[in-house]
């Protein structure tokens, strides 16, 4: 059966060939969002900055020019105007007023003004009023929630791998996170809760990204006890390439089809989204794993310390004698012996081997014991 391949099964790039190139790309990038949030800043929605939001419906494809003029003749600020879901419903933004009883005659003015220009034709859906208070603290609220999803995320990292992983994690998170604030600052995006909901959708897509390719590193750690670490990433990072790009371009369709179809309301969500699934996808494969080349994992040929954060690691040692998962595979069973004679394995093995570790000499018993009975069988 013919299958599409858009990368092979093994592929041999030299990723980690040009990690300070990309380094220096990538601290560049992040130092102009840094610049940017700072001297421009964001474009808060109403949800941060507080406001009026009135929805309302028509008959027929409403006239927003006509209805952004008459508004627009009210002094009441900045006001927008947009399609919200098609082309008979609308949805109307004004910023918010001085205090709450003018918030409540801009409210009345905007019924009015719309009421006489097109009398009969408007419905109002839903209204709804944002003060000073609340934007603050959903802003409050906005980075609290961000400052936790990065700090639980090197904590898991941390139990679930190591130390070095967690730091390698974290620093490509930051640096997904950064650079998606500095492009909603350099092109003046809305900024509003259903952003910050893409920016944590965005660190959980980037992490699994991030943890494949990590597992993938372990695994190799252990594997490959005597590879030099940078052949080591770059094994790791082409063995998990071809599901790392799959998985992005199948994300990626699927955003394509809500940013053309999903109308104006989601067009910065699917933005943002669209966005971080290619930096994270970028992060995951140049910056989490070349990180791991300067924090210095275990190379698999010492004994790991047993403690914090070193849960899933294994011993890995350069003594086969001692080495507690190669003595467990010679103990078990040997299916393929087709009756060959294994005299040459004494059974007083296990007095020989009497000064070896408690592995040695437990592997060595079950060969000694192993072959008794296949003589046994023999007589």
């Amino acid at each position: 059966m013919w299958r599409l391949r858009l990368i092979p099964d093994t592929t041999d790039i030299p990723f980690l060939r040009w990690r300070k190139i990309l380094f220096v790309f990538s601290g560049t990038l992040a130092v102009l969002s840094v610049v940017l949030l700072f001297a421009k800043g964001l474009n808060f929605g109403i949800d941060f900055e507080g406001g009026i939001l009135i929805e309302v419906g028509t008959e027929r494809p409403a006239d927003i020019g006509g209805m952004r003029a008459v508004l627009g003749d009210l002094g009441l600020g900045e006001v927008s105007l947009q399609e919200f879901g098609s082309d008979t419903e609308v949805l109307i933004r004004i910023e918010r007023q001085s205090s709450d009883a003018e918030d409540q005659l801009a409210i009345t003015a905007v019924r009015e003004v719309l009421d006489a220009k097109f009398a009969g034709e408007i419905t109002y859906r839903r209204t709804e009023r944002v003060g000073a208070k609340v934007g603050a603290e959903l802003i409050e609220a906005g980075i609290i929630a961000m400052i936790l999803a990065i700090a639980l995320m090197l904590v898991y990292i941390w139990f679930r791998f190591e130390l070095p992983f967690a730091i390698g994690a974290i620093i490509a998170l930051v640096h997904d996170v950064l650079l998606t604030l500095g492009m909603f600052a350099l092109f003046g995006l809305e900024f509003n809760l259903a952003i910050v909901a893409a920016i944590l959708l965005i660190v959980g897509y980037s992490m699994n990204d991030t943890v494949v390719v990590y597992d993938r590193v372990r695994e190799n750690l252990r594997k490959y006890k005597k590879m030099p670490l940078i052949e080591l990433l770059n094994v790791s990072v082409n063995d998990t390439l071809s599901r790392t790009v799959m998985t992005s371009l199948t994300t990626l369709l699927a955003l394509a089809a809500l940013l053309i179809f999903g109308g104006e309301v989601i067009r910065d969500f699917t933005i943002a989204m669209i966005w971080g699934v290619v930096v994270g996808t970028y992060s995951s494969v140049f910056v989490a794993s070349a990180i791991l080349m300067y924090v210095r994992p275990g190379t698999g040929t010492n004994v790991a310390k047993s403690g914090f954060g070193d849960a899933e690691r294994t011993k890995a040692l350069d003594d086969p004698a001692e080495d507690e998962a190669l003595q467990r595979f010679a103990a078990l069973p040997d299916s393929g012996d087709n009756g060959e004679d294994d005299s040459a394995a004494p059974d007083d093995a296990p007095e020989s081997e009497a000064t070896g570790s408690r592995a040695s000499r437990r592997a060595s018993t079950s060969r000694a014991k192993r072959n008794k009975r296949r003589r046994k069988k023999r007589r």
